[in-house]
């Protein structure tokens, strides 16, 4: 077979053997065109479908299952919804496992039908595992099987209310090409899940791998197939684990729940603006950033440190925010008012493994960078300075949503005055600033008072 006409045929060695060959049209195969099938009736000889209207279209009534973590249940917008597809994703040992393994046992403690099945361990090293999580984790029924169609054929003869796959890279189906983890098993695997679990109403949440760049692994259809897509993110050095929406067709997206893992599982943070305000230093370089996540406020510590340097280039090391935002707001500083630091190492870390993606936290980086670089603190007393607004690219501070919350999240910690855009009406608490000038000004020029005052 040849894409072009060929002189000599390059299998045999002879001249003028080819011979051209048409593909067969839809038409010419027997089967119906496009245009002759749209005018056609219902396969069953009925009248075709018709379109209702979406305000005669009757909703049924759903009660989620509840997984007895708060954080886990609020993420997802309120529990598991019967037929429902989650997928999660982590890197490897962030606490995946042990997450599903404690929503698992608390269902099975509360009288649903769980099932547990473990592409990647045998059904010893599950149990291993889940021996830390107590009795309940204990009591979950689990299933070694990497062929997709005995899973399959597992929830149609057990029909659990909430089924665990973890993880979906390692499932495999039979005469099907390709090596598992690979885009067409792991596309088919998710779609013949998908379409038992639609049928018989079972929850299922599927655990997935990521990539270097922390996205979920596999293909992006696999993001589409499912109902909810949550990222579990974290360090495994640091305790604190945050729980993200990226996706969530029966709830908000972009909620966080925030977790720490302790030896005997995960732990719910109901309120970690307590737990990370308690931890922030009164240093230079530090400030509270007053952050969204989803419908919730949030205080994390931005740390910045500022280290001359002769490498060329200067190193530029951000964790916790985008890398290319902290560029940004070096740009701006040295053009509008603030340090240049084009001649030194620059470091910007949000404390406790929290990663922030809102351009919300650009006046917090610029502060912290400011005063690192001068060595003073910012603002009066003892309580580190709180801030939050987007920085323009000509030096203005631009409004960012949900200013009320912020500040209110704030002032509950004795925060307050808390820097942040003019705009709408003022704030109790807050203190306008229009743009990066002059909040670095108000900033640096209140620690100097004070300091002048605390030298009398």
């Amino acid at each position: 077979m040849a894409p072009a006409w060929t002189g000599r045929c390059p299998g045999c060695g002879e001249w003028n053997t080819l011979a051209e060959t048409l593909r067969p049209t839809a038409q010419a195969a027997g089967r119906p065109s496009l245009r002759s099938r749209a005018g056609a009736r219902s396969p069953g000889g009925g009248e075709p479908p018709r379109p209702v209207p979406l305000r005669d279209v009757e909703v049924p009534a759903t009660d989620r299952l509840l997984t007895g973590i708060a954080e886990f249940d609020r993420v997802l917008g309120g529990g598991l919804v019967p037929g429902s597809l989650v997928l999660i994703g982590g890197s490897p040992g962030i606490g995946k496992s042990t997450l599903t393994g404690m929503a698992l046992g608390n269902l099975c403690a509360s009288g649903r039908r769980v099932l547990y099945i473990s592409g990647e361990e045998s059904a010893a090293q599950v149990r291993v595992r889940a021996e830390r999580l107590g009795d309940q984790a204990l009591a979950v029924p689990a299933l070694a099987e990497n062929s997709v169609e005995s899973v399959l054929a597992a929830l149609e003869t057990e029909r659990p209310d909430v089924c665990v796959v973890d993880s979906i890279q390692t499932l495999h189906v039979e005469g099907m090409s390709g090596a598992p983890g690979s885009v067409g098993q792991v596309r088919e695997a998710a779609a013949a899940i998908m379409g038992v679990a639609k049928g018989l109403g079972i929850a299922v949440i599927l655990v997935g791998h990521v990539t270097k760049d922390g996205a979920v692994a596999g293909p992006r259809t696999l993001e589409h197939l499912v109902d909810c897509v949550l990222l579990f993110e974290g360090e495994r050095e640091r305790s604190f684990r945050t729980l993200r929406a990226l996706k969530n067709r029966f709830g908000a997206t972009s909620e966080v729940g925030v977790f720490e893992m302790r030896s005997g599982g995960l732990v719910e943070v109901a309120d970690p603006s307590a737990r990370f305000v308690g931890e922030a230093s009164r240093a230079p370089g530090s400030c509270v950033l007053c952050a969204m996540e989803g419908t919730r406020p949030l205080l994390v510590e931005v740390q910045a440190l500022v280290a001359p340097t002769e490498v060329v280039p200067p190193r530029r090391v951000a964790t916790g925010i985008d890398r290319n935002r902290l560029a940004m707001v070096l740009a701006v500083l040295a053009r509008h008012g603030g340090p240049s630091l084009g001649s030194a190492d620059v470091f910007v870390n949000v404390a406790g493994g929290v990663r922030v993606e809102e351009p919300g936290a650009d006046l917090a980086v610029a502060l912290a960078l400011a005063s690192a670089h001068r060595g003073k603190l910012l603002g009066e007393g003892e309580k580190p300075l709180a801030c939050f607004g987007e920085v323009g690219l000509t030096g203005e501070l631009r409004f960012v949503a949900h200013p009320e919350r912020r500040v209110a999240e704030a002032i509950k910690f004795g925060l307050a005055p808390v820097f942040a855009p003019l705009a709408g009406e003022r704030t109790e608490g807050l203190s306008p600033q229009r743009t990066l000038r002059a909040a670095l000004k108000a900033a640096l020029s209140s620690t100097a008072a004070g300091e002048m005052r605390e030298a009398a």
